[in-house]
């Protein structure tokens, strides 16, 4: 949706699509406010919405009062999916990122609490709470939090199951929501497919090796790194998730899932059948 977005005449994405500046209780891709007015520079007067894609700001508990002392009269898109399949996404990107180094999600899911306390956190991680899957993926709670601090007009919720069946029609809600005209688009290309590393060892040794040259004020040549890893990166699919870890995550979200349901007046039921 932020490509799509970024493509159209009256509209100004960043450039730099996740700076994630406002989630100051975790970390900031871009932490100084002169550095990310910049990333708004080229924004003129025909740009009748402004905006970035961090997808991170629905989950911190500081993100959004934030974005509302720097513009009071921000709106919020949210986008929103089954947890049974965005959990295990979310843990194949945080390996494929290098943060991860338990690649069976099973194990991973079962770590969840002895990480909570800080141990078994791989090391030279600073993604700490990200490995907390249930709570990241628990998606209804992050949208009540932010409901009780705007307005429910200054927010759109989409669906990805509605995006995935008619993207034409999901679009056009986000472009009315944004008060923007319909710029005739009529093909919506998928970006971010499922993938995995053709060397996992590898995947994790090149985030450790990034991690201590920070450490160590070792200056980092992002393009290369960044090139290396798509080298090791193929498309696809994920492994199925077992029957029996399907019914505990199903024990485990329906709560959630319900919250969410109540929120947006419809019954995910099919997401827990």
């Amino acid at each position: 949706m932020a490509a799509w977005l970024a493509a159209h005449p009256y509209i100004f994405m960043s450039p730099k699509k996740e700076p994630h500046f406002f989630n100051t209780d975790e970390r900031q891709e871009v932490s100084d406010l002169e550095e990310y007015m910049r990333l708004f520079q080229d924004a003129r007067r025909q740009h009748v919405a402004i905006g970035e894609a961090s997808v991170w700001y629905l989950y911190s508990s500081v993100a959004v009062e934030n974005i509302l002392h720097f513009q009071p009269d921000a709106k919020f898109i949210v986008m929103v999916r089954n947890p049974l399949e965005m959990a295990p996404a979310l843990h194949a990107e945080m390996v494929l990122g290098g943060h991860e180094n338990v690649r069976d999600f099973a194990r991973a899911w079962q770590l969840q609490q002895v990480r909570r306390c800080g141990d078994g956190v791989p090391t030279l991680s600073w993604a700490q709470r990200r490995f907390l899957y249930g709570e990241v993926c628990s998606l209804g709670a992050q949208l009540a939090r932010l409901l009780s601090l705007v307005p429910q007009e200054r927010v759109l919720v989409i669906v990805y199951d509605d995006l995935k069946t008619d993207a034409h029609r999901e679009y056009l809600r986000v472009l009315d929501f944004l008060g923007v005209p319909d710029d005739g688009r009529g093909v919506f290309p998928i970006y971010n497919t499922a993938r995995k590393a053709k060397w996992p060892w590898a995947t994790r040794g090149l985030f450790v090796l990034v991690q201590l040259k920070r450490r160590a004020g070792i200056p980092i040549r992002t393009n290369l790194f960044s090139r290396l890893r798509k080298i090791n990166e193929i498309a696809a699919p994920r492994d199925p998730i077992p029957a029996e870890l399907q019914t505990r995550l199903k024990r485990y979200f329906a709560p959630d899932v319900a919250l969410l349901g109540q929120l947006l007046g419809r019954s995910f039921d099919s997401w827990l059948a």
